[in-house]
């Protein structure tokens, strides 16, 4: 199953929830991977760094976000950063996951490109996919998700969650 919220997401929102919810099934010993967001605050007028930290493994966040300059409008994000933080979920989600969690199915995926295989692969795999979609990519997602996406309301993920591993037992 491949269940998804969609939200305002201008303050970061969905990247709270997504790795808040990771923490708590986490601490509750679920085996997890994919990737959450970080945003670091660099000040006033300035664009935040991204950083992705891989679940379920040990180490460090990925910066997936490039510094173009405070006049930039060019997209900030690296790919490169972007294809080593899929290949170390990857790696994760080959020792086995009870749960995939993606920070975003954006425009990298609706491309082709970005998570998108991994999340293929999970779900190819019968383990069960949360991420969180921007509201102008929906359309590329459902083209990709078809009947497999599930919307889910921000307040019952950890509810969907526990509903998906009891689904699996």
């Amino acid at each position: 199953m491949l269940g998804f919220i969609t939200v305002n997401d201008m303050a970061g929102a969905a990247n709270r929830l997504l790795a808040d919810t990771a923490t708590r099934l986490q601490a509750q010993g679920w085996r997890l991977a994919g990737a959450v967001q970080d945003n670091l605050d660099r000040g006033p007028d300035r664009d935040c760094d991204m950083d992705l930290r891989i679940l379920g493994d040990v180490g460090p966040a990925i910066r997936i976000s490039q510094s173009l300059g405070i006049h930039a409008t060019a997209c900030r994000l690296d790919t490169g950063a972007l294809a080593q933080a899929v290949g170390r979920a990857e790696a994760v989600l080959a020792k086995g996951a009870d749960l995939v969690i993606v920070n975003k199915f954006g425009k990298q995926e609706c491309y082709g490109r970005g998570f998108r295989d991994f999340i293929a692969e999970a779900l190819a795999q019968g383990v069960p996919v949360l991420l969180s979609v921007p509201p102008e990519q929906l359309a590329g997602f459902h083209e990709f998700a078809g009947e497999l996406a599930e919307p889910v309301a921000p307040e019952a993920v950890l509810d969907w969650c526990h509903a998906q591993r009891q689904a699996a037992a």
